[in-house]
């Protein structure tokens, strides 16, 4: 099997020659090495051995999202104002949003050897911020999707792997407008106003998934924000209202086309899996060991593994820090519980990826480990 029929087969519940080893963003992310810009980490020498070897071993599993052009009716403008800058090293984005009589700001930054962006201020900081929001028009919300980059990468990786569609659902857009604590604070007490966010972000992204999965049918999906409704942060019964009914509208478009939903949700699963899996989830990541996570990657397998195609359970931690010795049987059992007994797929896989400018010899020798393992070769 080429990677390509490797993948599909694996999403697909059949049975392949061995199992498929991704190495996440790595492989997955639009990456320049030959970029000389000061804030492109992967331009370090140390980054080439390990996206080379993403690229010539792992089953490649392009990251892509469509290109989002707001409609001709969109008054965007009208309410948000942006401007970035630099300053001490660092790139800053501060957004202004003018709209129910209110004037809200956020900040974020970017360091020069940290591929993350840090939100430094949040837009809204109460909850009349919240109900201001709430008064912007639905039409800001309205984009056109354009899927050429997504046929362009696909086309680019031929039999070496496949693309997956990248989204934010409903609720990873209303949460990340807040503070983690102001967040969870509002989800808890205010049940009905802030559904009322989500459903605000719904509407859109259910009409910009059903275009997309129309007009690129049949390809993985990544859906990440369900993680923000995991505990510890809210109960399991607000993971089911504010996750499986929005989630499932999109999944549905998704399975319509043929294509296929992973649900993204880092940490603790024992209790919202049921919830996972009536969103009608077709695949699952991280599945996090103990004690980041609640649950093995045997028991998900042993209960889920007939419904979900599963990815995992690779600490991003145990890859930076652990001794290759140990790390080996960590990877060795993780590939052992993913694969035994009956379920519909594997993909061996870490949890993230790193972001400094510098992969040490320890990581370098971790990331061959997971491809020896899995292909018997280097």
């Amino acid at each position: 099997m080429n990677r390509r029929e490797r993948l599909i087969a694996t999403l697909q519940g059949r049975a392949v020659d061995r199992p498929a080893v991704n190495f996440y963003e790595i492989g997955g992310f639009d990456v320049d090495p030959d970029d000389p810009d000061e804030f492109n980490i992967y331009n370090s020498p140390s980054w080439r051995p390990l996206l080379q070897l993403a690229e010539d071993r792992t089953d490649l599993i392009r990251m892509r999202s469509p290109e989002l052009i707001p409609a001709p009716h969109n008054p965007r403008d009208e309410f948000f104002s942006r401007r970035e800058y630099q300053e001490d090293g660092s790139k800053f984005v501060r957004t202004t949003l003018r709209c129910g009589g209110r004037k809200m700001t956020s900040l974020t930054r970017r360091d020069r050897d940290i591929d993350t962006v840090w939100t430094v201020e949040h837009l809204l900081k109460d909850l009349d911020d919240l109900k201001a929001f709430l008064e912007l028009p639905d039409a800001v919300f309205d984009y056109t999707p354009n899927v050429a980059g997504i046929l362009e990468a696909e086309e680019k990786l031929g039999d070496r792997g496949i693309v997956m569609i990248d989204t934010p659902d409903p609720l990873c857009l209303a949460a990340e407008l807040l503070s983690m604590g102001d967040y969870t604070i509002a989800a808890m007490t205010e049940e009905a106003l802030f559904a009322r966010l989500i459903e605000k972000f719904a509407r859109g992204l259910w009409q910009r998934t059903e275009t997309v999965a129309r007009e690129a049918p049949g390809r993985l999906w990544r859906i990440y924000g369900p993680e923000y409704a995991s505990e510890p942060y809210l109960p399991p019964h607000l993971f089911e209202r504010y996750v499986v009914g929005y989630d499932r509208s999109m999944v549905r478009s998704i399975d319509a086309s043929g294509g296929f939903a992973r649900i993204h949700c880092h940490g603790r699963l024992a209790n919202i899996l049921p919830h996972i899996l009536a969103a009608g989830a077709a695949a699952l990541d991280p599945i996090e060991p103990p004690p980041v996570g609640d649950v093995s990657l045997a028991d998900v397998r042993k209960q889920y593994g007939r419904d979900m195609v599963l990815f995992g359970n690779i600490e991003i931690r145990d890859i930076e820090a652990m001794p290759p010795d140990q790390f080996e049987r960590v990877a060795a059992a993780s590939l052992r519980d993913g694969s035994s007994g009956e379920g519909r797929g594997f993909v061996l896989m870490p949890s993230a990826s790193p972001y400094g400018r510098e992969i040490t010899p320890t990581t370098m020798a971790n990331y061959e480990t997971m491809v020896r393992l899995a292909t018997g070769i280097i």
